[in-house]
Formats: C-alpha cells, sequence, structure tokens
C-alpha cells in the first residue's frame, strides 16, 4: 500500500474522530439554551447512532457492490450535512432532522477501512489507524470550548463541518491512488460471505457483545466525562469541564500510539489484556473520593489509553479468526454491535445519574469493562476450540 494512499486513509479516519466528541462537550450549555434536562443528551445520542447502526449492517453489501473509495467519500459528505444542520439548529427537536446523516456517514466508512485495513496492513497500522480516530475525536472539545468561549455552541459544529469539508475534497482527489495501490485488484469483495452466515461462525457472537460491552463504556465517557467533571468537582467553568471532554480521547489516542510500536512483539490478544488491566487502574482513580480533579483528570486519561488497544485489537483479528471470506460481514456486525452500546448505554447511564448522582459513573464504567474482557477471553477459547479440531482432523 503506497504511503500516500496510507496518509489518505489516516485523514479519514481523523474525520470519523471529529464529531463524535461534540455532542457531550457543548451539551452542558446546549442544555440551558434548549430548556431540557440534562438526560435527554441520551436521546439524541441514540439516535445518531441507531443510524449509525443501520450504516454498519448495509456496509457488508455496499463493501461488495462498491469501491471503498467511494464509500469514504460520500460518508464524509453525509457527516458535513449532519453537522451543518446541527450548527443551524434553534430547538431541541430541530437536531432529530440531522441525525439521520450525521449517524448514517459513521458506520459504512468505520466497516470498510477498517475491513480494508485489517486484510491488507498489520496491526501497527490498525492501531495507528485507530490513533488517528483519536486526534479527531480529542481536537473536536477544544474546537467546543473555543466555540463556547468567544462565539457560541452552533459555531463548534460549523467550524468542525468547514474542517470535514476540506478533507472530503482531500479524499475526492485522492481516488485515483486507490487504483494505483498494490492492493486495489485484491479489493474484490464480490465472493464475501453475508451477516447471516458470519452469524454460525463460533465466537462470533461473543466477540459481538464484547464488542458491545467496550463501545457502551467508550461512549459513556464520550458523552459524561466533561458533566461529570461539572457534577462532582466545584469551581469549574463551563469552557474548562467541555476541554475536560477531551481527556478521554488524548488517552485513547495515546494508547494506539504505544500499541502501534509494540503490537508485533506482543499481539493483539496480549494487548487486549494489558489494555483493560491499566483501564481498571484509571477507573479506580476516578472512583476514589481524593481531594481536587487532578486525580479524577488522570484516571479518565489512563481509562482511555487501556481501552486504546481495544477496538483496533478486535478489528485486526477479524480475518484471522474468522477468515478473509467471512471478515466484512463480521467487521459489519462488530461496528453494528458497538454502536448498539453507543445507542443505549449513555441514555441509560443519563438516567442513572438522575436518580443516583453522576458519581456512579466509574461504577457503571467497571461493569462493561468487566463484561468487555471476560467474552472476549470466552471467543477465544471457542476460536482455538475450532481451530485444533480442524488441526486434529488434518492430522
Amino acid at each position: 500500500m503506497g504511503t500516500l494512499l496510507l496518509a489518505v486513509i489516516y485523514l479519514a479516519f481523523v474525520s470519523l474522530g471529529l464529531p463524535d466528541s461534540l455532542l457531550g462537550s457543548g451539551w452542558p450549555t446546549m442544555q440551558r439554551d434548549f430548556g431540557v434536562p440534562s438526560s435527554y443528551a441520551g436521546y439524541v445520542s441514540m439516535s445518531i447512532s441507531f443510524m449509525t447502526i443501520v450504516s454498519a449492517l448495509i456496509a457488508p453489501y455496499l463493501i461488495r457492490k462498491v469501491r471503498t473509495q467511494w464509500i469514504v467519500v460520500f460518508s464524509i459528505l453525509l457527516t458535513v450535512i449532519g453537522l451543518l444542520g446541527f450548527s443551524f439548529s434553534g430547538s431541541y427537536l430541530m437536531l432529530f432532522l440531522f441525525v439521520v446523516p450525521y449517524g448514517l456517514g459513521a458506520g459504512s466508512i468505520d466497516s470498510a477501512l477498517n475491513n480494508y485495513v485489517a486484510k491488507h496492513c498489520s496491526s501497527a497500522v490498525m492501531n495507528f489507524l485507530h490513533c488517528f480516530y483519536g486526534v479527531g475525536a480529542m481536537i473536536s472539545p477544544y474546537i467546543m470550548s473555543l466555540a463556547l468561549a468567544h462565539a457560541h455552541w452552533n459555531d463548534g459544529y460549523r467550524w468542525t463541518a468547514y474542517i470535514q469539508s476540506g478533507i472530503m475534497l482531500i479524499c475526492l482527489i485522492s481516488v485515483p491512488l486507490w487504483k494505483k495501490s498494490g492492493t486495489a485488484d485484491e479489493d474484490d469483495e464480490s465472493g464475501s460471505a453475508g451477516i447471516r452466515e458470519a452469524l454460525k461462525l463460533p465466537g462470533v457472537i461473543p466477540t459481538l457483545v464484547s464488542f458491545f460491552a467496550y463501545c457502551a463504556g467508550e461512549a459513556t465517557c464520550f458523552l459524561w466525562t466533561s458533566s461529570y467533571f461539572a457534577g462532582t468537582k466545584e469551581g469549574i467553568s463551563a469552557d474548562t469541564a467541555a476541554a475536560f471532554g477531551s481527556l478521554i480521547f488524548g488517552g485513547l489516542m495515546f494508547g494506539r500510539l504505544i500499541s502501534a510500536f509494540v503490537s508485533a512483539k506482543l499481539g493483539d490478544r496480549l494487548l487486549i489484556r494489558i489494555g483493560v488491566s491499566a483501564e481498571a487502574v484509571g477507573i479506580l482513580l476516578i472512583l476514589l473520593p481524593l481531594p481536587g480533579y487532578i486525580p479524577a483528570a488522570v484516571g479518565f486519561v489512563l481509562t482511555g489509553i487501556g481501552m486504546g488497544p481495544v477496538y483496533p485489537a478486535i478489528q485486526h483479528m477479524a480475518p484471522a479468526n474468522f477468515g478473509m471470506k467471512n471478515s466484512a460481514a463480521v467487521i459489519g456486525l462488530q461496528m453494528a454491535s458497538a454502536y448498539i452500546g453507543s445507542t443505549f448505554m449513555p441514555m441509560v447511564f443519563g438516567h442513572l445519574q438522575q436518580t443516583f448522582g453522576i458519581w456512579i459513573m466509574p461504577l457503571y464504567l467497571a461493569g462493561f469493562a468487566l463484561l468487555n474482557i471476560g467474552l472476549i477471553e470466552f471467543a477465544y477459547r471457542r476460536i482455538d476450540s475450532k481451530k485444533n479440531i480442524k488441526s486434529d482432523d488434518v492430522s
């Protein structure tokens, strides 16, 4: 794969991360402007994620019919429309007119690029890819913070849409690079398996539930980190709390950067185990009733570092675990499962924190971390058992 094409793919993943943290960073101010309860952020997040689930489920079909480069360009265009729509929304209900393009723009590009990189690149490249997602997700809280300090939350969405438009233009200009790439002829997915066939494979279902649990915790952090600091730490301004929304994204980026350098030596499975262990330490720091906000801030960074390698490692293992023929369908299912967690669990937490207080956030995260590691380990055993049976049959 050419260096220029790889740079374009990385840039496309920056664009994928940019919209994800805007709602969480801007919601404390948006909530006051719209005059709605804090939990209503969950309905918007749920609606965006629902459309992303639809997009991820149709991704295997699109990948068989449409080249990856065109899925990338059109998906970014949909996201730009969604962001601009949010920026012109003058009421809470108006947001729901634009969650459709906002969400549809994420699922297919995520599935298509993950499938492409999982098949053609190393685990290091996959971690670097998701590291660049973290770059986008870390930048946008600062964009929103800048907008809140000097303009309005609407401008945070509008400025992000302008950046997305520039990335889309670069991706459009770079379409010929895909044809020149050495992997272009290999990128024929016409014989790939469908979703029904993939669901029958040993280990797929526990992997999907594990992915659900991981993304449930990740999305809860995305949406509620700023609100956690605003609700538990006294004396923090709105723009500072919004900026703290980037802590989890900075941790994710750093965790994936480290993983990219050590993945060849450690392997995907060990990276997941180390990552979840680091995440557990971070959650403990958030939970401990220590004075000030520094321990909690360090805890969120460490939680992000621990989460960092989990997502790319599970995606990268799909072709090896389930076969090249099943890769697109399995990754599409993983993305849909991930977004189901992103859809419902932040909303569930929104209602829980209204009842018990937002201080319960680290307990909520700990439950999903345990579910994530427990089910992925169970999936490993199922997959290894199948491989051992096939090995015995051959011998």
